[in-house]
């Protein structure tokens, strides 16, 4: 669908609703493509239940415990990387 921006200030809801269904809304200026408007999809976030799926099928138990106290320390990270001298 291609629309011109003076229809697209006047019929933003609809083509917004229109580019969630999966169609590709073009505004123009002049005639010219200038915006396209396009479903957004969801990015992000950690899916817990696959995870967990995927510590079980590697063989993967526990929390981390049992791991050297060092390694929960925030200057262990410095020294590893070589940030401090010490």
């Amino acid at each position: 669908m291609e629309v011109s921006i003076r229809e697209a200030k006047t019929r933003l809801c609809e083509l917004v609703a229109a580019a969630r269904r999966g169609e590709r809304v073009i505004i123009t200026r002049n005639g010219r493509p200038t915006a396209e408007l396009v479903r957004c999809h969801r990015r992000g976030g950690i899916d817990f239940d696959r995870l967990e799926a995927a510590r079980r099928r590697l063989g993967i138990e526990g929390d981390g415990d049992g791991w050297p106290a060092e390694f929960n320390d925030p200057a262990f990270s410095r020294k590893v990387l070589g940030l401090d001298e010490r």
